[in-house]
């Protein structure tokens, strides 16, 4: 479970802008849109939370923030060497950035436990990293290390709560890793229920192709299919059956010229990879035809790659965040996988949902609570600022789409007049 994110100089970030997944205590839509979390003293949080604003206002990079988070914790000690840059780009536009270092903390639940976890660092090295843990009301400093420039040399420190073999783990862990990830991979079990959650988080950025294949695996299993075939036909898509057929690797034309060792390479790198058909009636006759998915339209593409992992969001608690949730999505289709998310009966287990969309459609629908829209927009140093539609205090019963259209909440595109 999220309960807020936050970054700072970072691609379009510069000063530290947070997302918030806390509800407010208004009463809107509270039973469907937000639940108690499972640790006393927290108010409810929020099922899905939704940002506007014009191109290039840099909602992307809140999901390339998350993304990079989360890859720089579960790979950062096997995935490079010691000298290896740090993929973390800092905000340009700022003669004072590319100097500082890269921020990026989030507090979650994991396992009925509240945890707040951050790290700064620059393309060299990472310079600050730090673990706060909450069994209790009261915080544990679990551990924390910072780069002293000045004399070339970390500070360690370790909280009598953090257990297991840390001095090995200190030394283990390189100058451009974290100690998060290089201690998990040293087994160590306190600090696993942390690495968990990063391993629970999705991001998907515009212009991903999202795979298939996890789709298409998943509907090998007669529940999970069944459940598939339900979310497609109730999202209105023409479709009676799904079919997963292998790939013939034997049938391959290869040339008789070919290597051996190229051809056997090929056939191992193929193994296992499917093809998806739609089956569908003709007319009012009892026979079908399958259509490879690739003839279907790009929107029936898209959901069925969506199906899965939506699904998976909705039976494991899992976390999606998705850029341009809308693109190739009738308005209706995004109301109907909000729905899902919405309602306490098909989330049981309190999944959240963070998008990005252009569809103002949704802001009147009575679907979304004030707390949960959210604008970005570049300020005069070109910078991304990150603020939700309640600092605007919205009357109880305002126009939404029609105010923000109009620009009261700012985050809109400025059209200057095209001369020719």
């Amino acid at each position: 479970m999220l309960i807020e994110f936050s970054v700072r100089n970072y691609r379009s970030f510069w000063e530290r802008q947070t997302l918030s997944m806390s509800g407010s205590t208004t009463k809107e839509l509270q039973e469907d849109n937000s639940f108690l979390p499972p640790v006393k003293g927290l108010p409810r949080l929020l099922r899905s939370a939704v940002i506007y604003g014009p191109n290039g206002s840099g909602k992307s990079n809140l999901v390339k923030a998350l993304h990079f988070m989360q890859e720089f914790v579960l790979t950062s000690s096997k995935e490079s060497q010691e000298g290896e840059r740090i993929d973390s780009p800092p905000f340009l536009l700022n003669e004072l950035a590319p100097r500082q270092a890269s921020e990026f903390e989030i507090i979650f639940i994991q396992d009925n436990v509240r945890y707040q976890y951050g790290f700064k660092a620059t393309r060299q090295r990472v310079i600050h990293e730090w673990l706060f843990a909450y069994p209790t009301a009261k915080a544990q400093r679990w551990f924390e290390r910072s780069y002293d420039p000045k004399r070339e040399k970390e500070q360690w420190y370790f909280g009598s709560k953090f257990l297991g073999s840390k001095k090995t783990w200190q030394d283990s862990t390189r100058s451009n890793a974290l100690f998060l990830s290089t201690a998990v991979q040293l087994n160590s079990e306190q600090l696993q229920p942390v690495f968990t959650w990063f391993k629970k988080l999705v991001t998907i950025t515009h212009g991903d192709l999202i795979s298939p294949v996890f789709s298409a695996d998943s509907c090998e299993d007669r529940e999970s299919y069944a459940d598939i075939l339900n979310f497609l036909q109730n999202a209105d898509i023409d479709v009676d059956g799904i079919e997963i057929k292998e790939r013939q690797i034997e049938s391959l034309p290869f040339p008789k010229q070919m290597p051996e060792e190229l051809r056997a390479a090929i056939q191992k790198d193929l193994e296992g990879n499917k093809k998806v058909f739609f089956r569908h009636r003709i007319g009012d006759s009892d026979q079908y035809v399958s259509l490879p998915l690739g003839d279907e339209s790009d929107g029936t593409q898209k959901l069925f790659a969506y199906s899965a992992p939506w699904l998976d969001l909705l039976k494991n608690g899992r976390i999606l965040v998705v850029d341009e949730l809308d693109n190739s999505f009738h308005p209706q289709l995004v109301r109907y996988l909000l729905k899902l998310i919405h309602s306490k009966e098909s989330n049981k287990k309190n999944g959240q949902l963070i998008f990005s969309t252009h569809d103002t459609s949704i802001l009147d629908a009575k679907i979304l609570r004030r707390d949960q829209i959210w604008f970005m927009e570049k300020d005069e140093e070109k910078a991304t600022q990150l603020y939700p539609l309640t600092d605007f205090h919205p009357r109880k019963k305002e126009a939404l789409e029609k105010g923000y259209l109009q620009g009261r909440y700012g985050a809109l595109p400025y059209i200057g007049e095209v001369k020719f």
